[in-house]
């Protein structure tokens, strides 16, 4: 068969290079969520089907094609969360949106250096820093607000004494955009044993949008950071810094963050390898795999229901030339050794020698074609058996019985 990775163009190149990029997204995405789970059994099913397909399990396939017939409604309804900040996102990048300033380094100093204050005096706090993706749909309450971020606003906000300290401050570049917020809980008791309800609350903002959280206990006086689905106790003040400043370089990126370096190639490589990979798998199976193509094969001729006192001697020719026609892709796990031209020599016995041969006689898969069988006829040699003395001895068929 041609090879198609032959005849590839630039611009087949751009499109598996795009669609790379897709998945590559899509994997680091779903790597941050609780849907990475979910997708994993999905691949397990679909890794089942295939092995079914191959080694001809038929009602172990039938039932997955009806599986898989529903698969879109499923999808919906199971990453309902996760398709709906996908079109956010989508939305705020097709129509430019509201765009974000970053939290300077000023402010940043305010904000740690406050935190740092309240963890030593046990006064609790929780503080959300927005990234790209929109939070608003998922906060409830709080007071609106515009002010610069101070320290003297951020402790009277926290203490104990206010009505608004068990909320949540929710910054905006430099600015206070919200205070006294609530936030979705999250439903993960592993992460969440011996904490209390603002660790909740930052871990379920963090499960489904990009922010960066800051809890501090009023217990431990502990601070901890809740970041795409996952938290964490800070071991000390510099480690809190650390966090910070690098989820503004990831989300705010400065010019020289942007260049392309041989450490951004080298990074989850494997991540993009399998991007790149399933792109390519993709293109080779729905671009030259939806190509008609025809190929030949040689397949063995089968007697089925030959009467018991007849003996076969001969098939002639004891194998035909079989040609199908299809899309690329139906031949690709099409195993040919499979193939066998079935023929009913029930009538035989009545001194038929000579069958035609027909697309009834060959099972194959219903994408492809049956063009033609060459020969499209083929003889038989039979020989009777006669017993003699108890035993069965084949006897040559009378001459107008071999015609």
């Amino acid at each position: 068969m041609h090879n198609p990775f032959l005849d590839i163009g630039i611009f087949d190149l751009i499109d598996i290079l795009f669609v790379a990029m897709l998945f590559y997204t899509a994997i680091v995405w779903l790597k941050s969520t609780r849907a990475a789970f979910i997708v994993r059994g999905l691949f397990t099913l679909v890794a089942i089907y295939i092995v079914a397909r191959q080694l001809d399990l038929q009602l172990t396939a039938w039932i997955f094609q009806g599986f898989f017939a529903i698969f879109l409604i499923m999808v919906v309804v199971i990453f309902q969360e996760e398709l709906r900040q996908i079109f956010e996102r989508i939305a705020l990048w097709s129509l430019g949106g509201k765009t974000i300033s970053p939290l300077h380094s000023d402010a940043a100093d305010i904000l740690l250096r406050t935190l740092a204050d309240l963890a030593r005096d046990k006064i609790g706090a929780l503080v959300v820093v927005c990234g790209k993706a929109p939070i608003a749909r998922h906060l409830s309450g709080g007071i609106e607000s515009g002010s610069n971020l101070s320290e003297p606003i951020l402790r009277s906000i926290f203490d104990p004494h206010s009505p608004g300290h068990d909320g949540a401050v929710i910054i905006e570049g430099d600015r206070i955009a919200r205070f006294a917020a609530h936030l979705p809980l999250s439903k993960d008791v592993r992460q969440l044993a011996d904490v209390g309800t603002r660790h909740s609350a930052a871990l379920g903002l963090s499960e489904l949008t990009d922010a960066f959280c800051i809890v501090v206990s009023e217990e431990r006086g502990q601070i901890s950071v809740a970041r795409d689905g996952r938290l964490r106790p800070m071991e000390n003040f510099q480690e809190l810094a650390a966090l910070l400043q690098e989820f503004l370089n990831d989300k705010y990126p400065s010019p020289e963050h942007r260049r392309i370096s041989i450490g951004l190639l080298r990074e989850n490589w494997l991540a993009k390898a399998a991007a790149l990979g399933l792109a390519i798998g993709l293109w080779y199976v729905f671009v030259p795999g939806s190509k008609n193509t025809e190929i030949t094969y040689e397949v063995p001729v089968e007697l089925r229901n030959l009467p018991q006192q007849l003996a076969l001697e001969r098939v002639q020719p004891p194998e035909v030339k079989a040609t199908f026609t299809g899309p690329r892709r139906a031949f690709y796990l099409f195993d040919s050794r499979k193939l066998k031209v079935s023929v009913d020599a029930s009538l035989a016995e009545l001194g038929r020698r000579t069958f035609r041969l027909s697309d009834e006689n060959i099972r194959h898969p219903p994408d492809l074609t049956l063009q033609g069988l060459e020969p499209s006829t083929l003889q038989i040699s039979v020989t009777k058996v006669v017993t003699r003395d108890g035993e069965k001895s084949p006897t040559v068929a009378p001459e107008h019985e071999r015609n």
